[in-house]
């Protein structure tokens, strides 16, 4: 991966993760930076399901893999909410 490609999967993933985060109802109690580290890997693995798909690569905006993405990136933030929530 070279650098451009890791910057560009941190801004995705800041986008992703907070798109994750408002699709999530409630308060979530987690800190920016998770939010931040749960997008990058929702964005990442989003990726790879839509290749695995085969919608990775469509003409235009792939609508397809950014609804994968930020589905993951909710799961995660739900996720984290939970177990950061039951913590005393």
């Amino acid at each position: 991966m070279e650098i451009s490609g890791f910057i560009t999967a941190i801004i995705i993933g800041l986008i992703i993760g907070a798109l994750g985060r408002l699709v999530v109802p409630g308060r979530q109690n987690i800190p920016i930076w998770l939010t931040i580290l749960i997008g990058i890997a929702a964005a990442i693995i989003g990726t790879f399901i839509a290749a695995g798909l085969g919608v990775a690569e469509t003409g235009g905006i792939d609508w397809i893999e950014l609804i994968i993405q930020i589905a993951l990136a909710a799961i995660g933030v739900s996720l984290a909410a939970g177990i950061r929530g039951r913590r005393p």
